[in-house]
């Protein structure tokens, strides 16, 4: 893992193996993800922990305020599978500091993707990813 860096409001951005469900589950409903996220089903929460191999977390005071969890070969490509920052965070640079750290880990050499909900695509803009239109994917069926 990484060393950590720290912002100016003692929030602490790391590389972390692992989360805890429960503080997982807590920042998705906060942040509203819930609502596309099987937060009630603690046993698929923990094996979307145990699949991602890169977790960015920020906290402060060891609480749990936003976290990047992502696949990646570490060479190539990285996919963000979830970017979610608890409600009361919101605004404070969490989520872009979460993305910096995410390719600091990674390095120039590995593109980073993700799938933005609708209300979101302004932050990533901002963020300075760039939309594609030559995506593809197969969604979920349950």
């Amino acid at each position: 893992m990484g060393a950590e860096m720290a912002a100016e409001d003692g929030i602490v951005f790391a590389r972390e193996a692992g989360v805890g469900v429960e503080e997982f589950r807590r920042v998705l409903l906060s942040s509203g993800l819930s609502r596309i996220r099987p937060v009630d089903d603690p046993a698929r929460l923990a094996a979307l922990i145990a699949g991602a191999n890169m977790i960015v977390t920020a906290r402060r005071g060891g609480e749990l305020l936003g976290i990047a969890r992502a696949i990646t070969d570490s060479a190539w490509c990285c996919y963000v599978s979830d970017l979610a920052v608890e409600a009361g965070a919101q605004g404070l640079g969490i989520g872009k500091g979460l993305l910096d750290r995410l390719r600091a880990e990674l390095g120039g050499g590995v593109c980073v993707i993700l799938g933005a909900v609708p209300e979101s695509v302004g932050f990533y803009e901002k963020a300075g990813m760039e939309p594609v239109s030559n995506v593809f994917w197969y969604p979920r069926s349950s």
